[in-house]
């Protein structure tokens, strides 16, 4: 609900939606959408279905409406504004390539048009779009906009240890936490690792097992991502971050919470001094993550030079 100048709060409608962008003989270019029901030219957008996600939203709106699968990269500015029926609408908004898809119009969409940057501002429907495409614009002259994602996973809800008779390296998922492993496929899908690095133990394989299964790829089980292998050894850790930054695949970390500090700690090098993504990770370092969070880091270039550009937070 949104409440302004004393005035009776107005009803909010959840949207999200991707810009899709691409390199055409070098140019930068835009992807827009034309709705015949309103005759206006847009960004692929839509409202959340029922215990929807954001991001989830965002790519099977644009799947929808376009036939383009996308990979989501790097948040884009919010957008709110009145409709007509005095409801108030908030969108969400990433940056995204287009992946798969057959490009094949459904949804209310009857044409699209990939445009360079000046094309699009001059047949933008509405002066609010506007800002996400400055914004993909300013990302493209600082950092580029071909970015890679670096996920970090904290293990969904376990059985308590003092629950469990067995090893502790077999511990369960609770029913919630087996339910928070199921949706974090769409998340983690919004996203696409290739590459998946877990403990061994239940609790974090049993976490992005069905994304695996999903995206039919092995998990690499690392000894120095477990609790009893950090603790023999917390310099293997450190080795994993930094063979991933050089690799720039796009992967995901699954793991627990006492090495989750060396992670975030170690990636924060990474990041701008005095800047918001390394605040972030600083302060998760020291206060911890949700069981079952994802932390999308999305990374500019590789190895040394890399650069964190921007956090998310994937909140149970």
């Amino acid at each position: 609900m949104s409440q302004t100048n004393g005035q009776a709060p107005l009803a909010t409608i959840g949207a999200s939606g991707v810009v899709l962008w691409r390199r055409h003989r070098g140019a930068l270019q835009v992807l827009l959408v034309h709705r015949a029901k309103y005759d206006d030219w847009s960004w692929p957008k839509g409202k959340l279905d029922p215990g929807e996600s954001w991001i989830e939203a965002a790519v099977r709106e644009v799947q929808e409406e376009t036939g383009l699968r996308a990979r989501v990269g790097i948040p884009l500015p919010d957008a709110s504004y009145p409709l007509r029926s005095g409801e108030l609408k908030h969108v969400q908004y990433w940056a995204g390539e287009a992946i798969a898809g057959d490009g094949a119009l459904e949804n209310e969409i009857d044409d699209v048009a990939w445009l360079p940057v000046d094309k699009a501002l001059a047949r933008l429907s509405y002066t609010r779009d506007s800002i996400q495409l400055q914004a993909i614009v300013e990302a493209e002259r600082r950092f580029g906009l071909a970015t890679w994602p670096f996920v970090v996973v904290r293990h969904a809800v376990a059985v308590p240890r003092v629950d469990w008779d067995g090893e502790d390296s077999e511990r369960p998922l609770t029913p919630d936490g087996v339910e928070r492993s199921r949706t974090l496929v769409a998340l983690l899908d919004a996203y696409s690792p290739t590459r998946i690095l877990s403990s061994a133990s239940v609790r974090c394989s049993a976490t992005v097992a069905p994304y695996v299964e999903h995206a039919d790829i092995d998990p690499i089980f690392k000894n120095g991502l477990s609790e009893e292998g950090f603790a023999d050894d917390p310099r293997k850790v450190v080795k994993h971050v930094a063979r991933a930054f050089a690799r720039t695949d796009p992967v995901a970390f699954c793991t627990h919470r006492p090495v989750l500090p060396s992670i975030l700690l170690q990636i924060a090098g990474y990041c701008t001094p005095g800047g918001l993504a390394g605040t972030t990770l600083r302060g998760l370092a020291e206060n911890g993550m949700d069981k079952g969070e994802a932390l999308v880091c999305h990374v500019a270039g590789a190895g040394d030079t890399a650069r964190v550009v921007a956090v998310e937070r994937h909140r149970p």
